[in-house]
């Protein structure tokens, strides 16, 4: 059947105030990781109320809506948990109280990302105000937890514990107007540095660890800061767009960016501040782009001058993550976070396309403050940042794209803000894309690049 456009349009104008009603609810619940429980009650008796077919939370905490009654499943995804609110001087209003103009909402979760949960939760009820879902599918939104701790554990739950697998999946993380097809991947980086401890009167005595933890320090940074011409000792990850060091993947790696590596957090042992320290850890938080692996970003950090100055007393590892749920439920799972890219004539980042094409043109769009980071910029394209399509897509291979209100660069960042009109456009498009789905045109093959497991 043919799409009325504007009667989509319409309708996700006419649910414009329940979307800021609902998303201001969700922000003032504080939600950090593992911490969902009332942000989860209040998605679900708001999709109860918006008449579901069925509403449920899983084992892991994972709030889960449905709508329609086909065998084929397409769901959508929006994290629900946030990254807490740092220096409360830094931020001008209440972070959960927030506030709202005519043309922005401001509060801890607006663009990352309750606004996606909000925009999910409507587009599927214009779905069924309308009968677009499509013959044989029912729709699945899900406001997923633990995401903001370890990207993607949530799906690897819904995929190997629920049994649950989708033909597609649409992300709602922020795409600052844009529709998204991949990212870099990224992992968790572990260095520990041994040491001898004796009391600082004599530190000669003894052996620092701090000191030596200095050292790689400074190769780390190397490594993320260096060029790599032939002459650069520490060759820098900017190496991995050159076809010379990456020739099967640097075209990929040029589309996603190159890869990074940045210490994030730092620790250490010592009797007292009367000593020696005899033990300094970091974490290494380590983007990754095409051609990168998890071996390869160890081996490059042994590799490091510092690290193999030191030897035994060094070792490099990944993080585990095993942190309990609100629920109380384990997934236990490597933290390791697959890099992948989807063809841009794969039929469900078509549909996207197609959709956003026949609603609102080719460019991007947004209320006239959010124009500022958006124009010229292309419609498609990808993330900067990571998000759960590293286990949609990235571990299980279940297609993935992306569109979504707010911006990346609200994301994690005090004065978060969304916009009232994303809002409102993500809702229009979700309920076009979805019927406009060809699934004539399905294939086995739209991954342009999906990093091994």
């Amino acid at each position: 059947m043919a799409l009325n456009y504007d009667a989509i349009k319409a309708a996700a104008e006419g649910y414009r105030e329940d979307m800021v009603r609902f998303l201001r609810k969700m922000i003032s619940f504080p939600s950090e990781s593992c911490e969902e429980k009332e942000v989860v009650a209040c998605i679900k008796a708001e999709l109860e109320k918006l008449g579901y077919d069925k509403v449920e939370v899983d084992g892991l905490g994972n709030v889960i809506g449905w709508m329609g009654e086909g065998e084929k499943i397409i769901a959508i995804d929006s994290h629900i948990d946030t990254v807490g609110i740092g220096n409360r001087e830094n931020w001008t209003a209440d972070p959960y109280e927030g506030y709202e103009t005519d043309e922005i909402i401001y509060g801890r979760g607006g663009s990352d990302q309750e606004g996606g949960m909000a925009s999910a939760a409507y587009g599927v009820r214009i779905m069924k105000d309308l009968g677009l879902i499509p013959d044989g599918y029912k729709i699945m939104v899900v406001g997923s937890v633990q995401e903001e701790d370890c990207d993607g554990m949530c799906w690897q739950y819904i995929v190997n514990k629920d049994g649950i697998r989708p033909e597609f999946v649409i992300s709602t993380e922020p795409t600052d107007g844009g529709i998204y097809r991949g990212h870099r991947g990224r992992m968790e980086i572990r260095v520990d540095v041994k040491g001898v401890s004796c009391h600082g009167s004599a530190p000669e005595r003894g052996d620092n660890a701090i000191y030596k933890m200095a050292d790689i320090l400074q190769n780390i940074r190397e490594l993320n800061n260096n060029g790599c011409s032939e002459s650069t000792a520490i060759k820098g990850l900017v190496k991995m767009l050159d076809p010379k060091y990456n020739p099967d993947h640097y075209e990929d790696a040029r589309f996603l960016g190159r890869g990074t590596c940045t210490v994030s957090q730092i620790y250490f042992t010592s009797p007292s501040r009367c000593a020696v320290a005899d033990s300094c850890s970091v974490s290494v938080d380590r983007r990754m782009t095409a051609g990168e692996t998890w071996e390869s970003c160890l081996q490059e950090i042994r590799d490091l001058p510092a690290v193999k100055k030191y030897g035994e007393d060094v070792q490099v590892s990944m993080y585990s993550y095993d942190r309990p749920s609100w629920t109380g439920e384990v997934y236990e799972t490597e933290a390791y976070f697959p890099t992948w890219i989807n063809r841009d004539s794969a039929a469900h980042v078509k549909a996207l396309v197609d959709a956003h094409k026949a609603l609102f043109g080719e460019k991007r769009i947004g209320a006239p403050s959010a124009m500022a980071t958006r124009e010229g910029r292309p419609l498609t394209d990808k993330w900067t940042f990571s998000t759960n399509g590293v286990a949609i897509q990235g571990r299980h291979g279940i297609p993935c794209v992306g569109f979504g209100p707010g911006a990346e660069s609200q994301a994690h960042a005090p004065n978060e803000i969304t916009w009232k009109q994303d809002l409102v456009t993500c809702a229009a498009l979700y309920a076009a894309a979805i019927h406009l789905y060809p699934q004539e045109e399905q294939t086995g093959d739209v991954t342009q690049f999906r990093a091994k497991v």
